[in-house]
């Protein structure tokens, strides 16, 4: 991560192995290396496609969290299809060989299509250097994970229809959102300049993606609202704000995130499609799970159907939900989740998981809930405001005396 000060070492761009950004994960495939994001449910990694090829789907995934350091290897890899020489549907999916560390934070998907002049937090791995010089390559190697602010200011289509054939590759409407790396000035703001979105940057904290930060996170309230895919200096006839006039990650230049709301839909009927041994009816939900040992971690399912007709069949369906605490105690005896599921056009019911942590202390069975709550398209049944359901995990350690 290519940072606005003249060091990377500044604590503001410092990630703490407890910080809830340390579900920005290190993967590495094929003698290469990027970033991921490690998505709710724990088993699966959002990252970039371009960081494979068709004979290398595979990876492995390095943590850092208050446990240690962890590296697990990947099951399989799935590429987002149609990804292209444009940088269009630069995505895939990382799939573990076995749960993520119980100490790392699982992130929901940011789902609204406002993105644009909202200010992220970008995460990575990648090389480090200041925005006057660009990224350096010569800067001693270390796993080092840095984060940085920015603020997504445009399109990537208002850029290719603002530059035309100056930009020779044609990214998909509304589906890839840039921000620039501004020092404050007029003179290096590149989208200010390039397409009047004036911006001068988010001071001393603002940063942009440099290599290795490829399919790292860009954070808006806490979700992953962006995927960094490339960087590019751009100019016209008249402007040309880049300060030293290479592709360099320097200040004025432009970075591309693969845009998440855009592609939520593959994203989550990917995970769908690929849970284990999720229930499809109500009849193969489990409602009593055992705990599993020490370090343990299980996967449950909570179900949701939908029992009526749609208005329209291409409308998608939502629900909000959160699990809560009963005798069972969130982040002891399973991992807390929240956000929001959709039910796409042809769904009519999908999982939420939940994962849960063993031990072996010995104890009574516990309970915890999964609520769900404001329902879009559909009502629930007599006008009830929550639906909740219980889980009960069930004590298996022995005692002997």
């Amino acid at each position: 991560m290519v940072v606005s000060l003249d060091s990377y070492e500044d604590p503001i761009y410092s990630v703490d192995d407890d910080s809830s950004l340390n579900g920005a994960v290190r993967v590495s495939s094929g003698g290469y290396y990027g970033t991921g994001t490690l998505l709710y449910g724990g088993m699966a990694i959002l990252t970039s496609a371009h960081l494979f090829s068709p004979s290398n789907l595979s990876a492995d995934v390095a943590f850092q969290t208050p446990s240690g350091r962890q590296t697990i290897a990947s099951e399989s890899v799935e590429l987002m299809p149609d990804y292209d020489d444009n940088g269009n549907n630069d995505l895939a999916i990382v799939w573990l060989a076995e749960p993520a560390p119980y100490d790392a934070y699982r992130y929901e998907l940011y789902r609204n299509d406002d993105e644009i002049s909202k200010e992220f937090t970008a995460v990575g791995y990648g090389t480090t250097g200041t925005g006057a010089t660009g990224e350096d390559a010569t800067i001693p190697y270390d796993i080092l994970r840095l984060q940085t602010t920015n603020r997504f200011e445009a399109d990537a289509s208002t850029l290719k229809d603002a530059l035309g054939s100056i930009m020779d590759w044609t990214p998909l409407e509304d589906a890839i959102l840039v921000a620039d790396f501004d020092d404050g000035t007029n003179e290096h703001d590149a989208l200010g300049r390039l397409i009047d979105e004036i911006d001068l940057g988010t001071g001393s904290s603002e940063g942009m993606i440099a290599s290795g930060d490829s399919g790292g996170p860009a954070i808006i309230d806490q979700k992953v609202a962006g995927v960094a895919s490339y960087v590019s200096s751009l100019s016209n006839y008249y402007v040309d704000p880049d300060v030293d006039l290479e592709t360099n990650s320097s200040f004025g230049e432009v970075g591309f995130w693969q845009k998440v709301s855009y592609y939520q839909q593959w994203i989550d009927q990917s995970l769908r499609q690929n849970y284990t041994n999720a229930p499809q009816t109500s009849q193969e939900v489990e409602k009593e799970i055992a705990e599993g040992s020490a370090g343990e971690i299980t996967v449950n399912y909570f179900l949701v159907e939908f029992i009526g007709m749609r208005d329209d069949p291409n409308e998608w369906l939502s629900v909000n939900y959160t699990t809560r605490d009963g005798t069972a105690t969130a982040y002891q005896d399973y991992i807390p989740t929240s956000g929001t599921l959709i039910l796409y056009p042809d769904e009519n019911h999908a999982q939420i998981p939940v994962e849960i942590l063993g031990d072996n202390t010995i104890e009574e069975d516990e309970t915890f809930y999964l609520d769900i709550f404001d329902p879009i398209g559909a009502t629930f049944s007599d006008d009830q405001v929550v639906l909740t359901a219980q889980r009960t995990i069930l004590n298996d350690d022995w005692y002997f005396a």
